[in-house]
């Protein structure tokens, strides 16, 4: 089992855009250091508190600074792109990092960028729409029919190649056939993680979830090989959760809830999930609670893996076993204040915590 990085990120709204890209970026140059294997960014136009709409732009400014961690996008929300522009950004892009770079999609889920697009996300439209935008990019990629390509949300052309001026779609990925591709699910038996069965894409499951869910999501990762006879591979799949790892459990648990971790939940995560969702039910590992027993302490103890290396190691281990297995622990990003607690648990995580699980996979 590997462990990497997923950043959507989290910063408090009025913070200073500028200075939390550079925090950004400096993490992920941290956590190369490290040796982390990868690093996730994500995707919003309208959330403040997640507040980068390009993190194509960001991946490009943090590939000269690191050497060897691979860079994702956590994921392009095809609803907001036009298939066109996104496969050459994504081209391109792939060219830059030459080839150390993974491209995740998806629907997205944020209300505010839906209502920028025109999506209405009770119909289903999104994950319709965003299944077309794949498969167009991906024949662009190939080699495109020139002549006209619309649907509801977009309208282009490819034009007729006139070579001896080299005019033509001519931007294709580093990598062949294309990065490659991964999609996260959210949902109990998710149909998106169906489709990555089915696509050999690799499988992300977000860290909002609770473990009984993430255990129905290899189960539709399986479904989705079966179909089209093949078999999932575990090593593949990514699962994320929130991570922080302390001197001691005690000291975690406190430095968790009353820092970063513990605002991030409760002056947006347990805000926005109810506004998308209804209630707090991702959160429960038990259909029984309350959306009112879903507190900071019951996350501390049911959903995050907080404490000292011994116990996150042993957290780790039981999810694990618990789902079946999986191929790598993405530790989630937050905004640690101060600087050096974070460096301090992610240095324990790599050098303590993971060493101990190394008989994994």
């Amino acid at each position: 089992m590997d462990y990497g990085f997923f950043t959507m990120p989290l910063h408090s709204p009025g913070s200073s855009v500028t200075d939390t890209l550079d925090e950004d970026i400096d993490q992920i140059v941290v956590l190369d250091n490290l040796g982390f294997r990868e690093a996730w960014i994500g995707e919003h136009f309208t959330s403040s508190w997640e507040n980068i709409p390009a993190p194509d732009l960001l991946i490009a400014k943090a590939i000269p600074m690191t050497k060897n961690i691979i860079l994702g996008i956590g994921v392009s929300c095809m609803p907001n792109h036009n298939p066109f522009v996104l496969a050459h950004r994504i081209a391109m892009l792939d060219h830059l990092a030459h080839g150390r770079f993974y491209w995740g999609v998806g629907s997205g889920s944020f209300p505010g960028d839906f209502k920028v697009f025109g999506i209405n996300p009770k119909t289903g439209e999104q994950r319709v729409l965003t299944h077309d935008s794949i498969d167009l990019i991906l024949r662009l990629w190939e080699d495109p029919e020139p002549g006209l390509y619309e649907s509801k949300y977009w309208r282009f052309w490819v034009p007729e190649p006139q070579n001896d001026v080299g005019l033509r779609f001519h931007l294709k990925p580093y990598q062949k056939p294309h990065p490659p591709i991964a999609v996260a699910g959210i949902s109990e038996g998710s149909g998106t993680l169906t489709i990555a069965g089915e696509r050999d894409w690799i499988p992300m499951s977000i860290n909002l979830v609770a473990k009984q869910i993430l255990r129905s999501h290899w189960k539709a990762v399986e479904q989705g090989a079966q179909k089209v006879g093949k078999i999932a591979d575990r090593s593949r799949w990514r699962v994320a959760r929130d991570v922080y790892v302390g001197e001691t459990t005690e000291q975690a648990r406190r430095e968790a809830i009353e820092g970063a971790l513990g605002r991030d939940f409760k002056e947006y995560f347990f805000k926005l999930v109810p506004k998308i969702r209804g209630s707090l039910d991702i959160f429960k590992t038990d259909p029984t609670l309350t959306d009112s027993d879903v507190t900071l302490e019951y996350m501390a103890d049911n959903m995050w893996i907080v404490g000292s290396p011994d116990d996150v190691a042993r957290k780790i281990r039981e999810l694990y076993e618990y789902v079946g297995g999986f191929g790598v622990l993405l530790a989630m990003g937050h905004e640690w204040q101060p600087r050096e607690r974070w460096i301090r648990s992610m240095t324990l995580l790599a050098n303590e915590v993971m060493p101990k699980l190394k008989d994994l996979g």
